[in-house]
């Protein structure tokens, strides 16, 4: 569970969910969709106009499956921003499904894993971000650059330059 690749679900949140299905497949589908996305603490922060594009649908169509899901105790909702803005974090019923230990449940405060749209952030918003090497790997020099350095012979001192195998010219 520490790699984010696993969720664990209640068998009887499984019943449920086959009958939300029938009830509201959209809401079933969405349901799928944040349980997928919500990290360790069970949250996912994420406007309706992105997973309106998620899931292929007008953002109002979100906003009625969002309302099922809430007003039948599957997820809750935590606005985040101004009332002319903003974005939701969804968090799912962790008697549903949940990523962490049972013990690790505390809802009194979480983190989540944000996702954005291009539209909602494109790319050219965004300053050009500084290239750094990552681990085990070194930053190569660009351009022409300087000639490397000389030293001139010291007097008195023969160099000792290795010979190539087949350098007749280097061999004595």
């Amino acid at each position: 569970m520490s790699n984010g690749t696993w969720v664990q679900t209640e068998r009887k949140a499984h019943e449920s969910w086959d009958l939300l299905i029938s009830k509201n497949p959209l809401a079933a589908r969405l349901m799928h969709r944040l349980v997928a996305q919500m990290n360790h603490r069970s949250a996912v922060v994420v406007s309706q106009k992105t997973l309106s594009e998620m899931l292929g649908v007008h953002r109002n169509t979100i906003g009625r499956a969002v309302k099922v899901l809430v007003d039948d105790q599957w997820i809750e909702t935590v606005k985040i921003g101004g009332d002319n803005g903003g974005v939701k974090a969804y968090v799912v019923n962790r008697r549903v499904a949940w990523a962490d230990k049972r013990e690790n449940q505390k809802f009194a405060s979480f983190d989540a894993r944000v996702i954005v749209s291009r539209e909602e952030h494109p790319e050219n918003d965004l300053p050009p971000l500084r290239q750094l090497p990552r681990a085990n790997e070194y930053q190569m020099p660009e351009g022409a650059g300087l000639s490397p350095p000389t030293q001139p012979p010291l007097e008195g001192i023969v160099p000792d330059l290795p010979t190539v195998s087949g350098d007749r010219h280097l061999e004595r």
